[in-house]
């Protein structure tokens, strides 16, 4: 297993949909959370896009100055840059980070944030400009001298001079779970991510994936995005799970519903169907809660409860092929620090991977007693 993490640039708090335990995501914090994740032997984290984030490029570049190991997924937005731009971008933190870049690929979903950023093409269409744009962005990548004209972009000569560390560029990261968007998976992606669905419908998105990469002479490794509520006990995991959304109201369910209708994503459709705007039966599978979906788009499922069960859970997804988990919690540093020291010894990832923990010891350090006791009784150090 592969485990990422997630760096919280729109904001972070102990609460969904309230400024109650709300705080500040400054670079300070940033950074707190970024070297949370490379100490503790995560393999990276996931940096969001969109117009509510800080942009993830310029982000991930300070991040990656105060980090040594941790890898940065970042996004790269059809339409809103072109393919030229996003390589020298990519080649350029590769560098800078000394390889420690990876590309997350958006198309983006909701037609009112694109229309907001001057894109104006349908979900298909869009689709088709992510595949004309990769086309050209993975041989820029490779270090080709090359034109290309499609329906949408078109370059002539175009050369890459300064090329990324990891060759032939840094990995694809790429979640569509429309045709079209699986349509132009199969053809670029090196992992295909979804996000966190019950079991057997995530079994039946690889079946589908596997069988359009094939169409395409192509394989591809999977990855799931999900939040995690852990805590030593199974009742103390749902105790915080319904804490995290317990200043959520009906009228704010209702609001995030009518945003989530708008969307075309055929993801985000498929995350609002698995909680319909109620709280009643939330637990969609079991440990598989979609609390956090009532209120935030994209990623709306955590898996709750303790160390022992999540951990099964999360290698129930891996015995159907999951091979990488992008985790966040809320809020995020400390529940970077809880995970990683309740799940990550029960979890097969690589030992470089995980940290080295110093064992604990009295602030008062060694203390010893300098005389025998005058009886038999014992006598606690207080």
């Amino acid at each position: 297993m592969k485990i990422l993490w997630f760096i919280p640039t729109y904001g972070d708090s102990r609460y969904i949909g309230s400024d109650i335990g709300a705080r500040n995501t400054d670079i300070g914090y940033l950074k707190q959370v970024a070297q949370a994740i490379d100490e503790l032997g995560y393999y990276g984290a996931l940096l969001p896009t969109g117009r509510t984030c800080e942009d993830s490029w310029v982000v991930a570049a300070a991040l990656s100055q105060v980090t040594q190991k941790m890898k940065f997924l970042v996004a790269v937005r059809p339409g809103l840059s072109l393919p030229s731009m996003a390589a020298r971008l990519a080649s350029t933190l590769d560098r800078v980070s000394n390889g420690r870049v990876l590309i997350n690929v958006v198309a983006g979903g909701d037609p009112t944030e694109l229309a907001a950023d001057g894109i104006f093409l349908n979900h298909d269409e869009r689709y088709a400009v992510v595949d004309e744009f990769l086309e050209i962005w993975r041989k820029l990548m490779a270090g080709e001298e090359f034109s290309f004209k499609g329906e949408h972009l078109q370059v002539e000569n175009a050369h890459t001079f300064l090329q990324s560390i990891q060759r032939p560029y840094p990995e694809l990261y790429f979640g569509g779970s429309s045709p079209a968007g699986m349509d132009v998976a199969a053809k670029h992606a090196d992992v295909y991510l979804t996000w966190g669905e019950p079991p057997a419908q995530v079994k039946e998105k690889i079946t589908r994936m596997r069988k359009v990469a094939e169409s395409e002479g192509r394989t591809v490794r999977f990855g799931i995005r999900l939040h995690v509520i852990v805590r030593e006990t199974e009742e103390e995991a749902w105790q915080a799970a319904n804490s995290l959304i317990k200043y959520v109201t009906d009228e704010g369910i209702q609001a995030a519903l009518q945003v989530f209708k708008r969307f075309d994503s055929e993801g985000q459709k498929r995350m609002t169907e698995l909680h319909q705007g109620s709280r009643d039966n939330l637990e969609i599978s079991p440990n598989l809660w979609a609390g956090v979906g009532l209120l935030r788009g994209g990623a709306g499922t955590a898996l709750v409860g303790d160390p022992e069960t999540v951990a099964a859970r999360l290698k129930e997804y891996a015995d159907l092929g999951i091979e990488e988990f992008i985790l966040s919690g809320y809020p995020h540093l400390e529940e970077a620090y809880r995970f990683a020291e309740l799940v990550f010894p029960l979890l097969p990832i690589n030992q470089k991977e995980k940290s080295v923990h110093t064992p604990y010891v009295s602030p008062f350090g060694e203390i010893k007693v300098a005389q025998p006791p005058l009886s038999k009784e014992v006598h606690p150090i207080k």
